[in-house]
C-alpha cells in the first residue's frame, strides 16, 4: 500500500467399471479384480461425486495424501498429486464428513437470467492454476478448484438459513459484500432467511441479529463502513458454534482478514467435529493488499484512489514553501525500511521541495529505540504499530535544522482513517460482487472451510491455510520494486552487499536446518561456512 505497487488431473487416468461409488472416509484401498486396480477415493470431490452419480461418469485413479501445517487441523488440507508435478490443493466439502447428503438441481438452470448463457455451469475437473508464468520442462505446480456455480447442490433452498458477519477494522467495499451475499442467496438461489451477526465475532453470543433482504441492503453500497458493524477479537469458537447451532443456522460468510479468516477455520472445524451440517465460506478483506495467492484484495483500488488525493495535497504543500517536505503515512503494516537523511537533503537543494510516502509497519525497530514499546498487540492479535510519520517527521526536523541549519517546512498527512471509511469505488463494486457470489456458489455446492478469490484473473476456492500462513510483502529484488525505484527517480536505500548479506543468511540458516535434520549430512566446508556466518550475524545483530 505504502508504495502503492503491490498451476487434467493426473493425466494418466485409469479407468474401473463399478456398480456404486465408495464413500468419502473410505481410508481402505479399494482391489478391481477385474482389472488388478487399486482405487483411492479419500478426497473425491463432492461436486466431481455428485457429477459422477447422476451422469454415470468412470471413476479416475487418484493419488492422495493429506499434509499438515501448524494451527490447522489435517482435515482442513487436501491435496491431490498427478503426473508432471502437478499438484491440487483442494478445500474440504461437506461430504467428507456427512457422505450422505442428498443433491438438488441447481435453481439456476430456471432462471430466466441464466437460461441462455451456454455451459454456465462450471466443470468438476476445472482448476486455476497458481502461477501462469513457468519454465519450459518445469513441473506443472499447484492449483486450485475454479470457483463458479455446479450443476448439482447440497442445500434445498427453502432449508437454508444463512448469516453474514464482519470481523476486523474497516475496508471500503465491505457493504458490497453483504449486498451481493443477500442478493446472490435471493434471485439466484430462492434462499428467504438471511441475518446478519452485529459486532464481529462476539455478534454470536453477545448481541442481536438483523433480518437481511434485498430491500434492506438495497442501497448499502453506497456507504462506507459496515451496516452490522465490526470488531476485533471476540472470538470463542465454543460459543460461536453453539449459537450457530441454535440458531439452526447452516450457511455462514464470514468478511474479514487474516486473522479473521484462521477463526473461520477453527470454526469450521469444530463444526466439523460435531458433524453439522453448515457450511462456512471466507472472503478475505484488507487494503493493504496483503492477502498471500490471491491477485488482490477488495478495497485496495478504492484505497490507492483515495491516497492518491493525500499525496497530491502534501506535493502542492511542499511546493509552495522553500524546502518543504510533504510527509504521506500510509497502510502496509509489514512493508519495508530504510534511511533516507542524505537523499532528503540532496533533493531538497536540487528541486527545493519533496515529498516522502511512507508505510505505517516501517522502521519499527527504529521508533521502538525511542518509546521502549515493541510487544503491544490489539485484540485480533496484531502487533500495535508505533507512529513512524510522527517519528520521521521529527527525525528530520531534527536533522535539517538542529544539524544542518536549514530552514525547511514539513506537513505531515495521516489519511489512513480517511482511506478505510470511505465507500468503494466501481472497480471495487464490481470485483466485491464477483467474490460474494464465487462465495454463494461453492457454499450451496457443499464446499466448507475455504476462502476465495482470483489467482492470476481467474476466481477459485483455496483452502484458508493457503492465504494465512504468510502474509504478501513488497519484494525489494523483483521488477516491480525497480519500476517504482525508476519512475519516483529514489536511490536505493538498501545497498547491494546488504542484499548479499541477507542471501547468504538464508542460504547459512537452511544449511543449518539441513544439519540438525541429517545428522552428518553436511560435508565439514559447508558445517564451518555455516557456522562462521551464524557467528558473523550474532556480531553485526549486537
Amino acid at each position: 500500500m505504502a508504495s502503492l505497487v503491490q498451476s487434467q488431473l493426473i493425466s494418466k487416468q485409469t479407468v474401473a467399471q463399478r456398480s456404486s461409488l465408495p464413500s468419502f472416509d473410505d481410508r481402505s484401498r479399494i482391489h478391481l479384480n477385474q482389472s488388478k486396480i487399486h482405487l483411492t477415493s479419500k478426497f473425491l470431490s463432492g461436486d466431481r461425486y455428485s457429477s459422477l452419480l447422476h451422469s454415470g461418469r468412470k471413476t479416475t485413479d487418484f493419488r492422495s495424501f493429506k499434509e499438515k501445517q501448524p494451527g490447522f487441523a489435517e482435515s482442513q488440507l487436501k491435496v491431490q498429486l498427478g503426473d508432471a508435478g502437478f499438484v491440487l490443493e483442494d478445500v474440504p466439502h461437506l461430504t467428507n464428513f456427512l457422505p450422505d447428503l442428498p443433491t438438488y438441481p441447481n435453481p439456476l438452470r430456471d432462471n430466466p437470467a441464466y437460461s441462455s448463457v451456454m455451459q454456465y455451469f462450471v466443470n468438476p475437473d476445472d482448476l486455476v492454476a497458481k502461477d501462469n508464468v513457468v519454465r519450459l520442462n518445469s513441473p506443472r505446480g499447484v492449483h486450485f478448484r475454479r470457483a463458479g456455480p455446479r450443476e448439482w447442490v447440497y442445500f434445498d433452498s427453502d432449508e437454508v438459513r444463512a448469516c453474514v458477519v464482519t470481523c476486523g477494522g474497516l475496508c471500503p467495499g465491505l457493504n458490497t459484500v453483504i449486498r451481493e451475499i443477500v442478493c446472490g442467496l435471493y434471485n439466484m438461489y430462492g434462499v428467504q432467511e438471511i441475518i446478519g451477526i452485529e459486532g464481529g465475532y462476539r455478534g454470536f453470543y453477545a448481541c442481536n441479529t438483523i433480518p437481511l433482504t434485498p430491500k434492506t441492503v438495497n442501497d448499502i453500497h453506497k456507504r462506507g463502513g459496515t451496516i452490522l458493524g465490526t470488531s476485533r477479537g471476540g472470538h470463542d469458537t465454543s460459543k460461536i458454534v453453539d449459537s450457530i447451532q441454535d440458531r439452526g443456522i447452516n450457511q455462514v460468510y464470514i468478511i474479514g482478514g487474516d486473522g479473521t479468516q484462521r477463526g473461520a477455520a477453527l470454526i469450521y472445524e469444530e463444526i466439523r467435529k460435531r458433524g453439522l451440517k453448515v457450511a462456512v465460506a471466507g472472503i478475505p478483506k484488507t487494503i493493504d493488499n496483503d492477502i498471500a495467492v490471491i491477485d488482490r484484495s477488495f478495497g485496495f483500488d478504492t484505497a490507492v484512489e483515495e491516497a492518491q488525493r493525500a499525496i497530491n495535497a502534501a506535493h502542492v504543500e511542499a511546493e509552495s514553501v522553500k524546502n518543504g517536505i510533504g510527509l504521506v503515512k500510509l497502510m502496509g503494516r509489514y512493508s519495508g525500511e530504510g534511511g533516507l537523511y542524505e537523499f532528503v537533503e540532496k533533493r531538497l537543494k536540487e528541486n527545493g521541495h519533496m515529498v516522502i510516502v511512507v508505510a505505517e509497519g516501517a522502521g519499527q525497530e527504529l521508533v521502538a529505540e525511542s518509546v521502549q514499546n515493541m510487544d503491544s498487540r490489539d485484540a485480533s492479535g496484531n502487533r500495535l504499530l508505533l507512529d513512524v510519520g510522527l517519528w520521521l517527521s521529527e527525525k528530520l526536523k531534527d536533522y535539517l535544522t538542529v544539524e544542518e541549519h536549514k530552514e525547511m517546512t514539513l506537513k505531515y498527512i495521516d489519511p489512513t482513517y480517511m482511506v478505510r471509511a470511505i465507500q468503494s469505488n466501481a472497480s471495487d463494486n464490481v470485483y466485491c460482487t464477483l467474490l460474494a457470489q464465487s462465495a454463494v456458489h461453492g457454499v450451496m455446492a457443499g464446499y466448507t472451510g475455504f476462502t476465495c478469490g482470483p489467482v492470476n484473473g481467474r476466481h477459485a476456492y483455496i483452502p484458508i491455510a493457503c492465504v494465512t500462513e504468510t502474509p504478501n510483502r513488497v519484494k525489494i529484488t523483483d521488477r516491480m520494486w525497480a519500476r517504482l525505484l525508476s519512475s519516483t527517480n529514489q536511490p536505493i536505500f538498501i545497498k547491494y552487499k546488504e542484499i548479499m548479506e541477507d542471501k547468504r543468511q538464508k542460504e547459512s540458516t537452511k544449511m543449518i536446518e539441513n544439519l540438525d535434520n541429517q545428522g552428518n549430512g553436511l560435508s565439514g566446508k559447508q558445517v564451518e561456512t555455516a557456522l562462521e556466518n551464524k557467528i558473523k550475524e550474532k556480531r553485526e545483530a549486537k
